[in-house]
């Protein structure tokens, strides 16, 4: 539905009624993808598309049904007809799964606020019932780039902690997805499909110090999802050549660019230099900055020489706690490879707040029942 935001958030402003046809599942050659979505108000007016064309009529007709008549949301399949080829359904050979229903904007607040925030360049993922028990098809719960959760209709708390948490997951990797939820006494009774719809950009991971390690995290923080940025102030190690993994190589010192780039909730902070002259400024800097992780590499000798030339910076010992050294996990790495695994390992760990430990020595659910907000306590 996003592909529509400006226009939805519009009629939300503006306390119009509509009718929001979202495609929930698709086979085969259809033209557009899960998530895309049309809309029409009562005067007739519709934005957005579910097909390209082939099924419009009838969708928009489907919409104005559903808008006069307050009926529950409904599914509808549209699909290929042999027999007729100016039919209505896909000539493309595919199918696709629509769902309609009828938005209040006062009864959906949620939404507003996520539509604001997605036509004003933050992020923000609206998570909706595509599928599970009637009462509860179509309803919707709304997160925004903070974490927060907005007026949520979803219905109960276990429903609202399952699918929030799946909303925050799916922003933070800055992706759109089906995803299952529930059916299991710890979580919700019954199961769910939602899908999620998320407008984000790829999180960041901002890796200072040219350096092998730096090679292998910027490589496995790409994997991740993460848009990777490798900073160091010497030229001479700092080429994009020796990090072709990374979506930026930047010659500059550490603070000096930290303090002129653009951070958020998301962003990942590993300083992998252990060298002072860079690392004070820089970390002195960075943990006052809202981002949600922060790891300097080094020994524990090294790491309790940092911790008193920063406190002789005047650095809070509020901020202080948030720094992660020495970096990562505890997994016996050696090489950068293994090294950069531990770092993220423990990131992964950081946001979801897991424990870290191996799930054979735990007990209870695999996956946590709520996900804490997107990023730590900030100063």
């Amino acid at each position: 539905m996003l592909n529509i935001a400006d226009t939805l958030h519009t009629w939300c402003r503006e306390a119009r009624p509509f009718a929001l046809a979202t495609v929930i599942q698709v086979s085969g050659s259809a033209p557009l993808p899960v998530g895309t979505a049309l809309a029409a108000d009562a005067d007739g007016n519709v934005v957005g598309s579910v097909s390209g064309g082939c099924v419009e009529g009838a969708v928009y007709e489907l919409c104005q049904q559903v808008l006069k008549s307050g009926e529950p949301p409904t599914r509808a399949r549209f699909g290929y007809s042999d027999d007729d080829a100016f039919a209505i359904g896909l000539t493309c050979g595919g199918e696709l799964d629509v769902l309609v229903q009828r938005i209040a904007p006062t009864d959906h607040r949620h939404l507003t606020a996520a539509l604001n925030e997605v036509t004003s360049g933050r992020p923000a993922a609206v998570a909706q019932i595509i599928d599970g028990p009637e009462e509860l098809l179509g309803r919707m719960l709304s997160v925004t780039g903070d974490g927060s959760t907005h007026d949520a209709t979803v219905g109960g708390e276990e429903w609202e902690g399952a699918v929030a948490a799946q909303a925050r997951a799916l922003l933070r990797a800055g992706r759109s997805d089906r995803v299952e939820v529930g059916g299991d006494a710890t979580t919700c009774p019954e199961r769910l499909t939602i899908l999620v719809h998320t407008h984000a950009s790829r999180p960041r991971m901002l890796i200072f110090g040219a350096v092998d390690f730096a090679g292998a995290l910027s490589e496995i923080g790409r994997f991740l999802g993460y848009r990777v940025t490798v900073c160091d102030a010497r030229p001479v190690f700092a080429t994009p050549a020796r990090f072709p993994h990374a979506d930026e190589v930047v010659v500059d010192w550490p603070h000096r660019y930290l303090a002129a780039t653009e951070v958020d909730a998301r962003t990942a902070v590993g300083v992998l230099t252990h060298d002072a002259k860079f690392d004070i400024p820089l970390l002195r800097l960075a943990l006052s900055l809202r981002v949600g992780y922060v790891g300097a590499m080094g020994s524990r000798r090294t790491h309790e020489h940092r911790l008193e030339l920063l406190r002789e910076a005047d650095v809070p010992e509020e901020h202080l706690a948030r720094l992660h050294s020495p970096i990562g996990l505890d997994l016996g790495a050696r090489t950068p490879e293994e090294t950069a695994i531990s770092i993220a390992a423990e990131i992964v760990a950081h946001t979801h707040q897991g424990s870290g430990t191996p799930l054979i020595w735990s007990t209870g659910p695999i996956h946590h029942k709520t996900t804490p907000p997107m990023a730590s306590s900030q100063a």
